[in-house]
């Protein structure tokens, strides 16, 4: 084996501890070489391994009725959508490649989260995302959406698949480190689902696509570490993607799929080589016989680790049936994609690579990998003082505006509630034909299952700022906030998928937000039944400046599927005449805790998450899907961000109606019209339906108010006119991409 010198200050170099450095050398028997420390420091990061997560993502329910991969099995998770279909969908993040070089960073998290759903057989449908930046005053922060934003559009659209959903959040948190999730959404027949498994003594080991490069190189423990002044600096850590070879990639190994002569599939994500082929023979229980050289290189003079680290995108690690290999050579010749035979596998545990006929890397395949022989920590975690502080806000020393119309025109062009527009607007939404939201705006995304009465609804949803404020509410907020725009739709919530963002895990205050963020997830997540499928953890979301960290809000990310049986019964937010009544479903309570309007308006930055009880929210949504199911209403919107007010701007601005409406004397009108209370939803109902809504909201048992009714185009609030919805439609759609340009 190359003769490098390896000690314990090696390991340091390369993110591993000391004592990790010993449990290497237990594993191996000798101190491990260059090339094998290399290996360990990537599948050991805390992005490939969760070693400081993995405890307690174990404590969230995966098991239900339709689930047909339990998290961590599979490269996505996948749901029994009927119809002998199957839903895969996953979202990770790109954060740190983000931070120092948007464009590709955004890209490349697009490519490789599709290639997730279509290594398992399914073609993806859709596509989502969840953005976090800083303050839009910022030049940084300018600078890094435009590029984000472009290089989710570019390889999104190159690639050919609709954005179905989305968000976009600001807030000086971001500053440094903004967050990049990646959600994406395929569908595949449920008996040829592929797995990303190795078996077979003899059979041949295939890589697929694109030349390997040195760009990527050691990218999962460039995402294990602390953004810093210098992280510019890491620009090799930045895959670059290639939207129209992932195209071909995807064709040709759909097509390599119906030879039958695939044994098992994995992409090439974080860690390249050594992780597909690590984890792929760890799933099958066999090992692998690797010669690199036979690796197509784009690049000279690349070292053995160099080749098994890079992550250069579209490729992917086929292993085939002996003696089907010209089958499935044939259908790569036809899409003249590049292609190699790269080893075999072997019986046992061990993965051994060559390089120039020497053996430069042995290593037991279990030691590698999350649930093997990677490192388990449980971290110490403590309250942080912020929080009681929090719990003290009391509503009643906030004065109430004497002017309520400054304050929603001041929201109206905030840029967390303004229209997203500028970033959507350079995404492709309607490629496929199958969005069913694009003219006919909803809650969540909307996708039709052609052949079937189906429709598949998704969505993304967390609100950073109630996290913070209560790590264990803000989540349980961010599971019910996902599921009540499913049902909004008229769609049952299915299950979920997360993308975990927060600090250094190392700081016991941060890893407190993530045991209590983990266990509001779980919580929430049995009371809706919507078992975690997988996702991501992303820690070290944080920058290093002048010798200060500051974390960013914690954002555990929500990305939830739905089932709509009937697609007659996809419900808009859009009120649809003048006339029609106007009911709020839910509880109106007397709280502006987190909202906009305090944080913002009012500068007040310590406060409680927001009224919120999960029995209440779950009746709500069930009543919801009853009263759509039975044709009652006309309309559904959710009060999130904004409050009601905002709410009822957004139904009214698809056809330019308007609404008066009433408050309620017991509460606050600030409090009525702009605080973020939970489990809320506005409906509107026809006239000749008003006596049946009611008849069963009153069986229902379920909190509901009258509001008003849908007017011509004006807004009116207890007999005074707050103006005419166009013009605040001509602020709602301009603000933000005002301050994006300055």
């Amino acid at each position: 084996m190359p003769n490098r010198t390896v000690t314990v200050e090696t390991a340091r170099e390369l993110g591993l501890l000391p004592e990790e450095f010993e449990m290497i050398k237990n594993y191996l028997g000798r101190t491990p070489n260059y090339t094998e420390l290399s290996i360990y420091s990537v599948m050991w990061s805390e992005h490939a391994s969760y070693k400081n997560s993995i405890k307690w993502l174990k404590t969230l329910p995966r098991k239900g009725s339709a689930i047909l991969a339990e998290a961590g099995t599979e490269n996505a998770g996948l749901v029994d959508i009927g119809n002998g279909l199957a839903c895969a969908f996953k979202i990770e993040s790109h954060n740190h490649p983000c931070a120092v070089e948007p464009y590709q960073g955004a890209a490349t998290g697009v490519g490789g989260i599709n290639r997730d759903i279509f290594t398992m057989g399914a073609r993806p449908v859709a596509q989502l995302n969840s953005l976090r930046f800083g303050n839009l005053k910022l030049d940084r922060t300018r600078w890094l959406i435009k590029g984000v934003v472009k290089g989710i559009g570019d390889y999104g659209n190159a690639f050919g698949i609709p954005v179905l959903a989305g968000e976009v959040f600001f807030d000086d948190s971001f500053n440094m480190n903004p967050l990049v999730n990646a959600m994406s959404v395929g569908l595949v027949e449920k008996d040829k689902v592929v797995s990303a498994i190795s078996k077979g003594k003899g059979n041949p080991v295939y890589i697929v696509g694109s030349a390997t490069g040195k760009d990527g190189i050691h990218g999962a423990t460039f995402a294990s570490a602390d953004i810093t002044e210098d992280s510019a600096e890491d620009i090799p850590s930045i895959q670059v993607g290639d939207p129209f070879q992932e195209k071909i990639l995807l064709e040709a190994t759909q097509e390599v799929i119906r030879t039958g002569a695939l044994v098992g599939m994995q992409d090439m994500g974080a860690a390249g080589i050594i992780c597909s082929t690590s984890e792929m023979s760890e799933k099958g229980g066999h090992g692998m016989r690797i010669d690199l050289d036979m690796v197509p290189l784009r690049q000279k003079n690349m070292e053995a680790w160099e080749i098994l680290l890079s992550e250069s995108q579209e490729r992917m690690l086929m292993v085939v049936q002996k003696g089907r290999e010209a089958d499935v050579e044939a259908v790569l010749n036809k899409w003249d994609i590049s292609y190699a035979i790269i080893g075999e596998v072997t019986e046992g545990d061990t993965l051994e690579f060559y390089y120039h006929g020497e053996l430069v890397a042995k290593v037991p395949a279990s030691s590698l990998v999350l649930g093997g022989g990677a490192p388990v920590y449980d971290r110490e975690y403590r309250e942080p003082a912020y929080y009681k502080e929090y719990k003290k806000f009391d509503i009643n020393k906030i004065p109430e505006p004497a002017d309520l119309i400054d304050v929603a025109r001041f929201l109206v062009a905030h840029p967390n509630i303004a229209s997203k527009r500028w970033v959507y607007e350079q995404y492709d939404t309607m490629i496929g034909t199958g969005n069913m939201t694009t003219n006919f705006p909803s809650d969540a995304g909307v996708y039709n299952l052609k052949g079937t009465n189906k429709a598949l609804v998704m969505t993304v949803d967390c609100n950073s700022r109630y996290v913070k404020a209560d790590p264990m509410v803000g989540t349980m907020i961010a599971v019910s906030e996902a599921a009540r725009n499913i049902s909004c739709t008229g769609a049952k919530p299915l299950a979920i998928t997360n993308c975990l963002n927060f600090g250094n895990p190392y700081n016991p205050e941060v890893y407190w937000q993530f045991v209590q963020a983990v266990k509001g997830m779980g919580t929430a997540c049995e009371k809706f039944d919507t078992p975690v499928t997988g996702g991501n953890v992303s820690f070290y979301n944080q920058a290093s400046i002048g010798g200060k960290e500051e974390a960013v809000f914690p954002t555990p990310t929500i990305g939830m599927i739905g089932l709509l049986e009937n697609k007659n019964h996809h419900t808009t937010l859009a009120f649809k005449e003048k006339g029609h009544m106007i009911y709020l479903i839910g509880k109106s309570v007397n709280d502006i805790a987190s909202s906009e309007y305090l944080y913002s308006y009012h500068g007040v930055k310590q406060s409680p998450a927001p009224y919120f009880n999960l029995e209440e929210e779950y009746e709500v949504q069930r009543a919801v899907r009853e009263l759509i199911a039975r044709n009652l209403i006309q309309s559904a919107h959710d009060v999130s961000d904004g409050g009601l007010f905002i709410a009822l701007l957004e139904s009214a601005m698809p056809r330019n109606l308007g609404f008066d409406i009433t408050t309620d004397a017991e509460i606050r009108t600030d409090a009525f019209l702009f605080g973020e209370a939970q489990g809320r939803i506005v409906v509107s109902v026809s006239p000749s339906r008003e006596t049946q809504f009611i008849d069963f909201m009153v069986a229902s048992k379920v909190p509901f108010s009258t509001l008003g009714h849908v007017t011509k185009s004006e807004i009116r609030v207890d007999d005074v006119s707050f103006g005419f919805v166009a013009d605040l439609k001509k602020i709602y759609d301009s603000s933000l991409e005002q301050l994006i340009n300055g």
